[in-house]
């Protein structure tokens, strides 16, 4: 987590592997996480569950994704329970110690999450209004300071692969563990939102 201390930006990456593109029927989702410079800072990758579940379920099934270094090292942990509105995440670090949760809030207008301390205060919110759906800004005490956004690369990348990139942006003077939150919520994000283009 140490190298997320100077940084303000960082992209996300969805890999696609080769069968997928080909037969359509996707595998665990996989995951790059870039620095501004385009240096491979972690892999995040789905943990394998239940076929079915992901056949039938979709984008509401239950999931975990594991952010480790380049060395294999654990850094973070996603864990959401099966939901079908109120999408909500804990957020773990390596010793799978909570450092806090993203929590779907009901509006009309908007996708709104609110994310949460150990301690249940909140920390910022997450908000993409109706028209805007692929950003989702960040906001501390009441001001925006940053956004998780969903980058269109291109219409063959998109289109063929389906392949799915983020950018993320937050203070550089943030604690690395807001920072790992915010990096969390880009995951939730891609599996509530974008994995079934309807939902």
């Amino acid at each position: 987590m140490e190298r997320l201390t100077s940084v303000q930006d960082l992209a996300v990456g969805q890999k696609k592997e080769w069968g997928e593109i080909f037969t359509g029927f996707e595998g665990k989702n996989r995951y790059v996480v870039y620095d501004r410079d385009g240096r491979e800072l972690f892999y995040a990758v789905e943990e394998p569950r239940s076929v079915l579940a992901r056949i039938f379920l979709k984008a509401f099934r239950p999931f975990a994704v594991d952010v480790v270094d380049p060395s294999g090292n654990p850094l973070l942990r996603v864990e959401r329970p099966f939901t079908f509105y109120f999408h909500r995440a804990d957020i773990l670090d390596a010793s799978g110690r909570r450092l806090g949760s993203l929590e779907r809030q009901f509006s009309i207008h908007q996708r709104r999450y609110s994310v949460v301390s150990t301690r249940g205060k909140e920390v910022f919110e997450l908000v993409a209004p109706f028209f805007h759906p692929w950003t989702f800004s960040i906001h501390q005490h009441g001001r925006e300071v940053g956004s998780i956004t969903k980058k269109w690369v291109g219409f063959f990348k998109e289109g063929f692969t389906d392949a799915d990139t983020f950018g993320i942006t937050f203070p550089r003077d943030w604690d690395v563990e807001l920072k790992g939150l915010a990096l969390g919520g880009v995951f939730l994000i891609d599996f509530a939102h974008f994995e079934n283009k309807g939902n």
